[in-house]
């Protein structure tokens, strides 16, 4: 059983906590009172038969007093310690700080993961405020409802000598811009209010609505791996949908998400997969004879695929959005110029791959894999369209991800903390990392 040098503080704070006396515990356990209390004071290693007594007096589990805490506590607590800017936490007694108040570090741990996720969900009501188009019209139409009645109120309150035909056309109007101010506060209070009603009233975005369904289920349409039956199948579910656009996105998800699994097999692709070793998208698309962005959502929208993906047209604006924990991804505007998507755009049917780390309170590492793909569907006399796709896969350090040089970007610039980014192209409102 491996032990940490604290082990003998945490025998010390169980013993307290269980309100046990030393001497008890020491006969109890077959040990000298003295030697427990050497042991309890980090003085003596503690034999795994020792250990083992103890922690059977104690009513703990053995791995608690030899490991003390989980390691994700501890990861955390030093994550913590380097995003403090004004103090110098003593990251080399954070051992100690496990071993003899467990309950401190544990509740200093949960409170930095619910600063993360705090902050994740400003940065998402801001990008909703700042780039919502739903939004940013209601607070047109109620800002515009109020300029009309203060200016009608201001002639009717400043003009005494106006005639009666045009003081009742004033109230009229007066009595007719209160009523659009009502129902634009009520429609814009309904809005913000909606997020539990947007599949009733369409409230939502259609893209936001087919991504709803999808997330629903995983990101995986079990039903399509039976071929053309799948589609029959699921028409229902399509039907439901609150608005006629989210429809026929949906309706064209299942028909591209069809066509890829005929030309990749599930079985066959995993098999291949395995086979390969690397994932590389490139290889698998030369294996089965297919094009790259077919692979990218093949791995994207298998069951349980840990991969997240963006797809984005010509003009770079987010088409597909399957998120990935830690890699925030903007739902309105545009997103960091810096990821290898915007660079596989701009040079298609290059593959383009590239390690890259998201900013937060604790960093996290992924592998990007872009490429982009041109259609010419009016021939030579048409024009030329682009679809370029990113392949998100989560690293850890068991991969080798923290030796690796990676890139800084972010979700997008007004809630990217990084100073000094040379990509930034206008303020950011997130405190600055580096």
């Amino acid at each position: 059983m491996p032990m940490t040098g604290l082990t003998g503080s945490r025998v010390r704070e169980r013993r307290l906590a269980a309100g046990i006396g030393q001497a008890d515990l020491a006969r109890a356990a077959g040990i000298s009172p003295s030697y427990l209390n050497l042991i309890e004071h980090n003085r003596r290693r503690i034999g795994d038969e020792v250990l083992n007594r103890l922690a059977g007096v104690l009513g703990v589990d053995v791995g608690l007093l030899a490991e003390g805490a989980e390691a994700g506590i501890l990861q955390d607590l030093r994550a913590a310690a380097e995003m403090a800017a004004s103090t110098k936490p003593e990251m080399e007694r954070l051992d100690e700080l496990l071993g003899r108040f467990p309950g401190w570090a544990d509740l200093l741990a949960v409170q930095f993961r619910r600063i993360g996720h705090l902050e994740r969900m400003v940065a998402a009501l801001n990008d909703r405020i700042s780039h919502d188009p739903h939004l940013s019209q209601a607070l047109h139409e109620v800002l515009s409802a109020v300029s009309s009645v203060r200016s009608t109120a201001a002639i009717l309150a400043e003009t005494e000598d106006i005639e009666p035909e045009w003081r009742a056309r004033f109230h009229g109007n007066l009595h007719a811009d209160s009523e659009r101010l009502a129902q634009g506060a009520e429609a814009l209070v309904a809005y913000l209010d909606g997020s539990e009603q947007e599949a009733d009233t369409g409230a939502a975005a259609p893209q936001e609505e087919l991504e709803d369904w999808l997330a629903e289920r995983g990101w995986h349409l079990a039903a399509l791996e039976a071929g053309a039956a799948g589609i029959a199948g699921l028409e229902p579910e399509v039907a439901a949908l609150a608005s006629g656009a989210a429809r026929a996105l949906a309706k064209d998800w299942i028909v591209q998400a069809a066509a890829d699994a005929e030309s990749l097999p599930l079985a066959a692709f995993e098999a291949a997969l395995d086979k390969d070793g690397t994932g590389d998208p490139l290889r698998l698309a030369q294996h089965f004879g297919t094009d790259v962005l077919a692979v990218f959502r093949r791995l994207a929208f298998r069951k349980d695929a840990p991969e997240g993906l963006v797809v984005c047209d010509g003009s770079g604006a987010l088409l597909v959005r399957k998120p990935v924990e830690g890699f925030l991804l903007p739902r309105h505007g545009s997103a960091c110029a810096l990821w290898p998507l915007y660079s596989a755009l701009a040079r298609p049917a290059q593959p383009i791959s590239a390690y890259a780390e998201m900013p937060g309170l604790a960093p996290r590492r992924y592998q990007l894999r872009a490429y982009c793909a041109v259609q010419h569907p009016l021939g030579f006399a048409g024009p030329e369209l682009r679809d370029a796709a990113m392949l998100i896969a989560p690293l850890s350090a068991a991969t080798g991800a923290e030796a690796q040089a990676a890139l800084k970007i972010g979700s997008s610039c007004r809630i990217c903390p990084r100073a000094g980014c040379i990509a930034r192209r206008e303020p950011s409102i997130m405190a600055e990392t580096g």
